[in-house]
C-alpha cells in the first residue's frame, strides 16, 4: 500500500466524516459511496477501508465487507476493529479456526476490547471449549462495570452466553444467577424465560419453573416450547388434565410445533381420555401432518447386498444419565463388530459420564445438539446409515421430524416410547410378544411391529446395591405397598385401585416415592382420602438420590404398577431389589411393559386379567407372608438367569431383528 500524504489523509476523513452521517441517517448506499471515495483517495489507509466494510455489511454485501476489511488489514496489519469485524464475519459463515485466529489477533492489539471476547467466546462454545469460552465472557462482563444503563442489551445477550456456557459444563447454579441478572434487565424476554423455567426445573424447583413457563407465555404467546416445558412440569406433579390443557392451548398458537404435538401424546397415553382406537387416530393424524410438513427428500442408494455389514444409526437426546443409557450400554458393549457398524447421534446439550462411556462404545460418535433438523438427516444421509433406529419416539425431546425426511432406508423406533409414532415412514416398531401380542395391537401401529422373541429389555442396575433377604412384613406385622413410578403415571383408575386394595386391607401402608412437595402430594393424598385411606397410612417422598430411591425398595413388600401406562424401568428395579410387582395390561402397548417384564422372569401371576383381579390378588399375595419371603430371597437371582440380562442373547436377538429388516429391504422392487 502506498504512503498517503497528510492532505489526502484529511480529505479521506473528511470523506468518512460524511459516510458516517449519512449512516447515522440511515443511507446507507450514499454512506458507502463516500467511503469508497476515500478508499479511492486514500487506498493505503486502513480507517477508509474498515468504514467501507461496516457499511458494505450493513447494506447485506458480506463478500464486500469481507474484502475491504482484509484490505485494512493489509494496510495496518494491528488494526483491532478490523480484525474483529473479519472473524465476526468469520464465525457467521462457520469458519471457526479462521475466526479464533482474527479475534485473538484483535484482543492482542486491544485488550479491553469485550464485543471481541463475546464473539470469541462464541466460537470457542462453537468448538466445545466450555471452559474458555465462559473465561472470555466473565472477562467482558468484567470490562463493563460502569456503563449498565448504556449496554443493556449487550449484557443482556452476554449473561445469556455466560448461562450457556455454565450449562454446558453441568453448573446449573451458576447458569441460574447469570438467567436471574439478565432477567433484571430484560424481564420480558420470553427466550430467557423459558430457559430459566428449564434450570429451576431441573433444580426440582418445580412451583417456580411453573410460574417462569408461564411467564414466557405471557411474554410471547406463541413460545411453544414454554407450553411444551409447562405441561411438562404440570404432568410431572400429576396434573395431567392441566396439561393437556395447556398443550391444547399450545396448539391453537402453535399448530406447526411438532413437538409441542409429541408432548400432548405422550400425556394423553397415561391418561384415561381416549380409548386405544382414538388414541391411535391421534397418532396418525400427527404422522400424517408431519410427513407433509417434512417431505422425504433424499436418494437412497445403499448397496443392496444382504450379507454386508451394516451401519446402524441411533438418535437419540437422553444420550446421558438416562434410562436410555442404561439400556444402551449392554447393546453398545455386545454388539458384533464385525458385522454391524454403529454410529450415534446425541442431540442432548448436557453431556456427561455416561455421555463418555457411550462414545468410547461407538464407532461414530456425533454431537449434534445444535444441528437443525435439516443437517442433521444430511449427516445420517451422508453417513450412508442403513438402518437408523430412533430411541423417543413422542417421549422427551423427539427427532421425528428427522425421520419424516427418510435419510435412512430401513427406520425404526425402540426404547423411549412405548406406542406408534403415527409415521408411515418409520418402518418398524421393535417390541416383544407380551407388549405387543400377536394379532392385538397391530391395529394400534403404522408401523410393522418387530418383535424380539424374548424381551424388548435389556436390563442393567444403574448402581450396584445389596437386597434385604427378608420382606418388611415379617418385622412390621403389617403389609407395605409402593410405587416408585413417575407422578404423571398416578392417574385416577390407578388410585381407585389403590384405593380398594388398601380398603381390603386395612392394616396396610403405602410408601409413593417420585411425588413432588406441594400441590401433587396434597392431591394424592385427597385422592387416596376420598377412597377411605386414612393419612397416617399414607408416606410420600419426593425425588430422591439414586442411592435413597433403591434403598425406599427395602420398605416394601409388594410394588403397585400403574395404568393405563405402566411402568418399565422402575418394574425392573423392584425385582432387582426382590419386590414383586402386581400389574394389569390393557390394550395400549404401554400398559404392558410390566406385564413383558414379568413374563420373562416367570411371574405370570402377577399379571392380572382384570382391575378385579389386580385388587383380589394383590390381597391374597400380601396375606402370603412366606411366598413373600421366598421372593425376597429368590428374585434377583431369577432375574440374572432371565433373558432380561442375558445381555449376549439380547444383542444377539436385535441384530437378528436388524438382519431381517434388511434383508427384506434388499427383496423390495427397486
Amino acid at each position: 500500500m502506498p504512503l498517503e500524504s497528510g492532505a489526502m489523509l484529511k480529505s479521506a476523513d473528511a470523506l468518512i466524516a460524511k459516510g458516517n452521517a449519512a449512516e447515522r441517517d440511515g443511507r446507507l448506499s450514499e454512506a458507502c459511496e463516500r467511503y469508497r471515495e476515500a478508499v479511492r483517495l486514500a487506498p493505503g489507509y486502513a480507517k477508509a477501508h474498515l468504514n467501507l466494510g461496516i457499511g458494505l455489511e450493513a447494506l447485506g454485501d458480506a463478500a464486500g465487507a469481507i474484502a475491504s476489511h482484509q484490505a485494512a488489514l493489509a494496510a495496518d496489519p494491528a488494526e483491532p476493529f478490523a480484525s474483529y469485524n473479519l472473524g465476526r464475519l468469520r464465525y457467521l459463515r462457520g469458519e471457526l479456526p479462521e475466526a479464533e485466529r482474527l479475534l485473538r489477533q484483535a484482543l492482542r492489539s486491544r485488550p479491553e476490547f469485550p464485543e471481541a471476547r463475546v464473539v470469541l467466546a462464541s466460537v470457542l462454545q462453537a468448538t466445545g471449549k466450555h471452559a474458555p469460552a465462559l473465561a472470555e465472557l466473565e472477562e467482558a462482563l468484567r470490562l463493563r462495570p460502569g456503563e449498565l444503563a448504556a449496554l443493556r442489551p449487550q449484557l443482556a445477550e452476554l449473561r445469556a452466553q455466560l448461562s450457556d456456557a455454565h450449562l454446558a459444563r453441568g453448573d446449573l447454579t451458576g447458569a441460574l444467577a447469570h438467567l436471574e441478572a439478565l432477567l433484571a434487565l430484560r424481564p420480558d424476554w420470553a427466550d430467557a424465560l423459558f430457559n430459566y423455567g428449564c434450570v429451576l426445573r431441573r433444580l426440582v424447583r418445580t412451583n417456580d419453573a411453573e410460574a417462569a413457563f408461564r411467564r414466557a407465555i405471557g411474554a410471547n404467546a406463541a413460545h411453544g416450547p414454554a407450553y411444551r416445558m409447562l405441561g411438562s412440569v404440570l404432568r410431572d406433579q400429576g396434573r395431567s388434565d392441566e396439561a393437556l390443557e395447556v398443550y391444547r392451548a399450545g396448539r391453537e398458537r402453535c399448530p406447526d410445533d411438532f413437538e409441542l404435538a409429541s408432548a400432548e401424546l405422550y400425556t394423553l397415553i397415561g391418561s384415561d381420555r381416549l380409548a386405544a382406537d382414538a388414541l391411535f387416530a391421534r397418532h396418525a393424524a400427527f404422522g400424517a401432518a408431519i410427513e407433509r410438513a417434512y417431505p422425504a427428500r433424499f436418494e437412497l442408494s445403499n448397496n443392496r447386498d444382504p450379507g454386508r455389514r451394516l451401519r446402524i444409526g441411533y438418535v437419540s437426546t437422553d444420550f446421558r444419565y438416562h434410562v436410555v443409557s442404561l439400556f444402551m450400554l449392554p447393546v453398545l458393549e455386545r454388539r458384533d463388530r464385525a458385522a454391524f457398524e454403529v454410529y450415534c447421534y446425541s442431540t442432548t446439550d448436557s453431556p456427561d459420564e455416561y455421555t463418555r462411556r457411550l462414545a468410547a462404545l461407538a464407532d461414530a460418535w456425533r454431537d449434534c445438539a445444535r444441528d437443525s433438523e435439516r443437517e442433521l438427516a444430511e449427516r445420517i444421509r451422508a453417513d450412508g446409515i442403513d438402518i437408523l433406529v430412533d430411541l423417543s419416539g413422542h417421549a422427551g425431546i423427539p427427532q421425528l421430524r428427522v425421520f419424516a425426511q427418510r435419510p435412512a432406508p430401513v427406520q425404526a423406533t425402540w426404547l423411549g416410547y412405548l406406542g406408534t409414532t403415527g409415521m408411515t415412514r418409520m418402518d418398524y416398531r421393535i417390541s416383544d410378544g407380551v407388549a405387543d401380542p400377536q394379532g392385538m395391537t397391530e391395529r394400534y401401529h403404522s408401523e410393522t411391529l418387530a418383535r424380539l422373541p424374548h424381551s424388548q429389555w435389556c436390563y442393567r442396575p444403574f448402581v450396584s446395591v445389596d437386597a434385604a433377604r427378608t420382606p418388611p412384613c415379617q418385622k412390621n406385622g403389617y403389609v407395605t405397598f409402593g410405587s416408585f413410578n413417575q407422578a404423571a403415571k398416578l392417574s385416577p383408575a390407578a388410585l381407585r385401585l389403590w384405593g380398594r386394595l388398601l380398603a381390603a386391607l386395612p392394616g396396610s401402608r403405602l410408601l409413593v416415592v417420585g411425588i413432588p412437595p406441594g400441590r401433587a402430594q396434597e392431591a394424592l393424598r385427597g385422592d387416596l382420602a376420598a377412597a377411605g385411606v386414612a393419612p397416617e397410612r399414607i408416606r410420600l417422598l419426593p425425588y430422591v438420590s439414586l442411592q435413597e430411591y433403591f434403598g425406599c425398595f427395602q420398605a416394601v413388600d409388594i410394588a403397585l404398577d400403574t395404568l393405563p401406562y405402566s411402568g418399565g424401568t422402575t418394574t425392573c428395579d423392584a425385582l432387582w431389589m426382590g419386590v414383586p410387582v402386581i400389574t394389569v395390561p390393557g390394550a395400549w402397548p404401554a400398559s404392558r411393559s410390566a406385564a413383558s417384564i414379568l413374563a420373562s422372569v416367570g411371574l405370570s401371576e402377577w399379571i392380572a386379567p382384570t382391575a378385579q383381579e389386580y385388587v383380589d390378588r394383590a390381597a391374597a399375595f400380601a396375606r402370603d407372608g412366606a411366598g413373600l419371603a421366598r421372593l425376597r430371597g429368590s428374585l434377583r437371582e431369577r432375574l440374572r438367569a432371565s433373558p432380561l440380562m442375558d445381555e449376549a442373547r439380547f444383542a444377539a436377538d436385535l441384530e437378528a431383528l436388524y438382519g431381517s429388516m434388511w434383508r427384506r429391504w434388499c427383496a423390495e422392487p427397486r
